[in-house]
């Protein structure tokens, strides 16, 4: 394995083409008072797996894609079980 960043987040929004918005939750102590504080970010990534809103993915970085786009899915560790996946029709 290389020793490329590798993170874990949910997708947020799949409106684009073979892009996705993910949410990357971080969680620490303050260093001083010790309150826990909760962070998060939201990043665009590449998707060739064809990622839902809800899915749980592990990116990794990689050279920049697009002007936003420096990440891109590995893989789909926790799929969403929506509406279209259970063959119901809207």
């Amino acid at each position: 394995m290389n020793n490329r960043r590798r993170l874990e987040g949910v997708v947020t929004s799949d409106k684009m083409q073979k892009t996705v918005v993910v949410r990357i939750e971080r969680a620490y102590r303050h260093p001083l008072y010790g309150k826990v504080i909760h962070e998060h970010k939201r990043v665009m990534v590449h998707d060739e797996l064809g990622c839902q809103i809800g899915d749980r993915v592990r990116i990794v970085e990689s050279r920049p894609l697009s002007r936003r786009k420096r990440w891109v899915v590995e893989e789909i560790l926790d799929r969403k079980l929506g509406a279209s996946d259970l063959g119901v029709e809207a």
